[in-house]
């Protein structure tokens, strides 16, 4: 399943425009791993799997390519990031 743009990029505030872009990226990147990973799983072409899976890795590469400007543009995403390790850690050490 594709997302849908959840909001007309032109309304936005210039100060969050560029964040929202990477956000934007980052699910038509997820969006593709998802579909090519879903397709793969439906072939029986090993060949036509092989590219599928390829072109999928790829993607998660262009996910962390977005994510590392987000990063560095966002300090309360990155802090939340963290807060949302740590929760995991705590939930998965009981």
């Amino acid at each position: 399943m594709l997302s849908v743009i959840p909001v007309n990029i032109d309304k936005l505030e210039k100060n969050t425009l560029d964040m929202e872009i990477l956000r934007l990226g980052m699910i038509a990147e997820l969006d593709a791993v998802n579909l090519y990973e879903q397709l793969a799983a439906k072939t029986d072409n090993n060949d036509i799997r092989k590219i599928l899976l390829d072109i999928a890795k790829e993607e998660k590469t262009h996910v962390g390519e977005f994510q590392t400007l987000l990063l560095r543009m966002d300090a309360e995403q990155v802090k939340e990031l963290e807060n949302g390790k740590k929760e995991v850690d705590e939930e998965l050490s009981k």
